[in-house]
Formats: C-alpha cells, structure tokens, sequence
C-alpha cells in the first residue's frame, strides 16, 4: 500500500533545504509529470495553457535537483501512448521540447546541465528532433545534472527492442544464451549506462507507473501526491526526497536494523 506525501518533518515543521542536505541524496530521480490538463481545466483554460505552465516547473524543478545535488533527473513528458492524444494537443506537446530547450538551453549550459533523451525520437517531427538533437550536442560537455527527457518513449516497447537486439547477438555467435544477465539486459535498455532511479515522483493523484521504466524501477522507491504538476514546487520536491531519506532501502534482503 503507498502512502502520501507527509508535509512535516519528524517534528512537525516543514522540511528544509539543509534538513534534506544533511542525509545522503537520491543520485536519479525520475518524475511522472501528470496534471497538466486537468490544472487547465480547473481554470477554465485550454489544456495547452496547462503544458505551457509544466514546462515553466520543469526549468524551476531542473535548477533545483541540480543545486541539490541530484545526478540524474528522468522526466516522462511524452509516452508512445501519448499519439492517441487530440491532433492539436499532439502538435502543441511537440512544440513544448522544441521551445523549452531553444529558450533555456543558455540556461541549462550555465549550469552544467547535461540534456539526454530515452525515446523512438525518429518518429518525432523534424523540428522537434533538431531542438532536441542541438540541445544534446551543445550540453555534451556538461558534467552536472543528467536532464534526460523520455520522449516518446514507452518501457514495453524499449525492452521489446531490447530483446531483438540481444536475439540478433546470438544469432550471428556474438553471445551465448547464458551470456544473458540482467546486467547486459540493462545494457540494452535505453537508459544504459544510468543508474536506475532512486526515488520516483508521481504527480496529480494517480498510482500507477504508465509504462514508465518497468524493468529500471523494480526496487526505486515511489513517492505519490495530489498536487497537480503546474503546482509542483521546490518544497514538494523537498518532502519527496525527505521521505526517501526516511525509507530503509533492503533491496529484497533484511534490514541491517
């Protein structure tokens, strides 16, 4: 059963910046952004004004995983799900990358950001994959945070890949059926060479993981709230990483305690 976030640390006050810092940080964090409709919908607004108000958190939620300390920060902003959207939804969400990155990207090279992409980019259109493609050459250097956006991406399918590229492999005799570990699965992954997420954030209500990195997140602690992503502040990212710092990670063995 999951719990919701707690607000309050063990005494009662808000959790604080230096509380977080003095207890060690999860190294990736990845965020199911979720809420942006209905935030615009509460407001009476078109549903693009909602995506519009997410990109402007994903910028403030950025400098801010990165001052703490986080390694890698994995952002879900557009499922292979996510076609079956309305056409002019579609569109805009594939403006979003385009003038997120053309904006920020200054931004993002100041601050040692380095911009990767998990995803079936070649079915992205062509404007969307130049932003994307200019973003991760100019930040290649960075040696800060990993922004690594999923876009496009679905998890079955990655791990679908996966396993033809891996069945390919022994086919020719490049390995053998008990060269295949979970290590190497992983490294076939398109996260290959991250780490797994440490802790993941669900926005606006919903507890499931939407085809989100299933095989990565099979020991990731998950964090839920209500808040709607537009919303999602710098203490809520704070009461995320709180009650990660509180959970005993065992990894499927017994507690040391």
């Amino acid at each position: 059963m999951f719990t919701k976030r707690r607000k309050m640390n063990e005494e009662g006050a808000p959790v604080t910046r230096e509380e977080v810092l003095r207890r060690p940080i999860p190294n990736h964090v990845a965020i199911i952004m979720d809420g942006n409709g209905r935030w615009a919908k509460r407001r009476a607004l078109p549903r693009a004004a909602g995506h519009y108000e997410g990109m402007q958190v994903v910028r403030k939620i950025t400098r801010f995983a990165n001052g703490l300390g986080v390694r890698v920060l994995s952002l879900y902003a557009f499922s292979t799900e996510n076609w079956k959207r309305p056409k002019s939804e579609v569109d805009y969400l594939m403006k979003l990358p385009e003038q997120f990155l053309t904006t920020f990207l200054p931004e993002l090279i100041a601050e040692n950001v380095k911009v990767q992409v998990i995803g079936h980019t070649e079915a992205l259109p062509d404007h969307t994959r130049r932003a994307v493609e200019k973003a991760i050459q100019d930040t290649s250097g960075n040696t800060g945070l990993v922004l690594n956006f999923a876009l496009n991406y679905g998890s079955r399918a990655e791990i679908t890949a996966a396993v033809q590229q891996i069945a390919k492999e022994v086919e020719r005799g490049a390995l053998a059926p008990e060269d295949i570990t979970e290590p190497l699965i992983s490294s076939y992954l398109m996260t290959g060479g991250l780490q797994d997420p440490d802790l993941l954030i669900r926005t606006s209500g919903e507890i499931r993981l939407s085809n989100f990195m299933l095989w990565q997140l099979a020991y990731t602690e998950l964090w839920f709230t209500d808040v709607l992503w537009p919303d999602f502040t710098e203490q809520h990212f704070l009461e995320a990483i709180a009650a990660y710092q509180r959970r005993d990670r065992r990894f499927g063995g017994v507690s040391a305690q």
